[in-house]
C-alpha cells in the first residue's frame, strides 16, 4: 500500500519552490521508473489518471496529477505553473488565488483571507486527501517574509491540526534575510513562527540568506533563485527518497519526528547537505568521509549557523543516497560522535536511512547525504529574528496596518513564544556532562 505525500503550496516563494520540486520529482522517476509503469515509488508524489479515475498499481503510466494543492492570493505564481510544462500535472480541483495579493501583511493573509477562503481551501483539501489510500504527512511550502505565504500557510496549519489530527505536519519555511526589501517581514516571521511552534510536528527552516551563499556565484540573479529554489527541492526529494525507493534501511517520515523531536514544540531541525554542488571536478572522487566531514560545517548549512562548535545535538538524522553500506556508516559515525556535543541522555541519538537510490543530481552511483539535526544553535537564528522584530515594534512602526485584522496584543504572545522557544533550546544547550541532578525543560 502506498504512503502519500499531499504537498501544499502556499505563497509566491512556496509555489516557486514547488515547481522546482515537481520538476525534480519527475526527472527522478523517469529515470528509475521501468517501462513506463507506475508503481507503488510514484503513487507517493503522484495519481495515475484516466478519463478521471485513477488507475491501479502496476498499470502503464496514462496521466499523472501531482497530490498537491497550489495556493496564491494573486494569480500570477499559480498561472506560471499551470501554463507551463508542469500544467498537465494539476487540475481546477487543485488550485485557489485571488487576486489582490496579502500586502505584504501576515494578518491579511491568516485573518482575513483564511476566514474568506477557510471552506475552499477545505474542500481542496478533501479532494487531494480522498485519492489517498494511506496519507502519512502533509507538506506544506511557504515563505516566512511576506503575507500570504507566512499567514495564510500557518492558517492552513491550524486547518489541518483540526481537521486531520492524526497526520503528520511538515513544513518547509523559507526565512528571510535582513536585508529582505519587504520592510514588514519580521513581524511576519515571528508571527508565523508562533504558530508553527504551536501547530507543526517538523519544521525544516532554511534562511534566504544560506541559500543566496551557496549560489552567489552566479551571474544571473535570476539563475540564483532557481537555484536558490533546487536546492530546497533536493532536501525534499532527498527526504521523502527512502518512501519512494528501495533501500537497505529505509526511514518514513513519523520516524523523523519520533527519533528527532524528544521534546513539544522544540521541533524545528536543521539541515545541511553534503555534496552541496556536484559541479566540481572532484566530485567524481567523492567518498563517504568526504560527507561526514563536510556534513556539519557552516558552507553546508541551510541555516547559517555552526552547530560544530555552538550549542548541543539533541538528535539527529543522517539520510543517505547511493551505493553505502550500513558497515561503512558506523565506522565514520563513532568519529562523528566524538567530535559533536550530544545531549548526556542520547549519545547514540543518530537515526540512519540508506537509500539504494542516488541523488538525481549525483553521477553515475556516488553517495550524498542529508542532515536533520535538532540542534541548540538554532537559538541564533530566532534571536536574529528577535532583534530585527524588536528594532521594528519598539516603535510601533507599521502596527496600524495589522491591527485592521488581530489584536496588537498578539505581537507580544509571538515575542513570548519565541522568547521561549530560545530559553528552552538554551536549557538544553547549558546542560554539563555530570548526569547528576540536571534541570530539564518543562512541558
Amino acid at each position: 500500500m502506498g504512503r502519500e505525500l499531499v504537498t501544499i503550496q502556499v505563497g509566491q516563494c512556496g509555489n516557486q519552490v514547488g515547481r522546482q520540486f515537481w520538476t525534480m520529482a519527475l526527472e527522478e522517476h523517469a529515470k528509475h521508473t521501468k517501462n513506463g509503469i507506475f508503481d507503488e515509488s510514484m503513487s507517493t508524489f503522484f495519481r495515475n489518471v484516466e478519463h478521471g479515475y485513477d488507475l491501479p498499481m502496476s498499470q502503464r503510466i496514462k496521466n499523472l496529477r501531482a497530490r498537491a494543492v497550489l495556493i496564491d492570493m494573486e494569480q500570477g505564481p499559480v498561472a506560471e505553473t499551470l501554463n507551463g510544462p508542469l500544467g498537465e500535472l494539476f487540475d481546477s480541483s487543485q488550485f485557489l488565488t485571488d487576486v489582490s495579493g496579502s500586502g505584504n501583511n501576515w494578518a491579511h493573509g491568516y485573518a482575513l483571507y483564511g476566514a474568506k477562503y477557510k471552506e475552499d481551501i477545505l474542500e481542496k483539501l478533501r479532494c487531494a486527501t480522498e485519492h489517498c489510500d494511506s496519507l502519512q504527512s502533509f507538506f506544506i511550502l511557504h515563505s516566512m517574509g511576506g503575507g500570504t505565504g507566512s499567514g495564510l500557510g500557518t492558517y492552513i496549519l491550524s486547518l489541518l491540526e483540526d481537521h486531520y489530527p492524526e497526520v503528520y505536519r511538515f513544513t518547509t519555511a523559507i526565512f528571510p534575510s535582513a536585508d529582505d526589501d519587504v520592510i514588514t517581514s519580521p513581524y511576519n516571521s515571528m508571527l508565523a513562527l508562533h504558530q508553527l511552534t504551536e501547530h507543526a510536528d517538523c519544521v525544516i527552516p532554511i534562511e534566504n540568506e544560506a541559500l543566496f551563499a551557496k549560489v552567489s556565484s552566479t551571474t544571473s540573479k535570476e539563475k540564483s533563485f532557481d537555484g536558490m529554489n533546487r536546492i530546497v527541492a533536493r532536501v525534499l526529494t532527498h527526504l521523502t527518497s527512502s518512501m519512494r525507493f528501495e533501500g537497505s534501511l529505509n526511514v518514513d517520515l513519523n520516524e523523523i519526528t519520533t527519533n528527532l523531536v524528544p521534546y513539544p514544540k522544540l521541533h524545528y531541525l536543521l539541515s545541511s547537505l553534503s555534496p552541496l554542488t556536484t559541479k566540481s571536478p572532484s566530485y567524481q572522487t567523492v567518498r563517504l568521509s568526504h560527507l561526514f566531514n563536510d556534513i556539519f560545517h557552516v558552507q553546508n548549512q541551510l541555516i547559517q549557523t555552526s552547530p560544530r562548535t555552538n550549542g548541543v545535538m539533541l538528535a539527529c538524522g543522517l539520510l543517505f543516497r547511493g551505493n553505502v553500506q550500513i558497515s561503512n556508516v558506523q565506522s565514520h559515525l563513532t568519529k562523528l560522535k566524538a567530535e559533536m556535543k550530544l545531549i548526556y541522555w542520547n549519545e547514540d541519538g543518530f537515526k540512519i536511512g540508506l537509500c539504494n537510490v542516488p541523488s538525481l543530481d549525483c553521477p553515475k552511483n556516488q553517495p550524498s547525504v542529508l542532515a536533520l539535526s535538532n540542534h541548540g544553535c538554532i537559538v541564533e537564528t530566532f534571536d536574529r529574528m528577535q532583534q530585527r522584530f524588536l528594532k521594528l515594534y519598539r516603535r510601533k512602526a507599521h502596527v496600524h496596518h495589522y491591527t485592521e485584522y488581530m489584536e496588537e496584543c498578539q505581537f507580544d504572545l509571538a515575542l513570548e513564544s519565541n522568547r521561549w522557544l530560545i530559553a528552552e533550546y538554551n536549557k538544553l544547550n547549558s546542560i554539563q556532562e555530570s548526569p547528576c541532578e540536571r534541570q530539564l525543560p518543562q512541558f
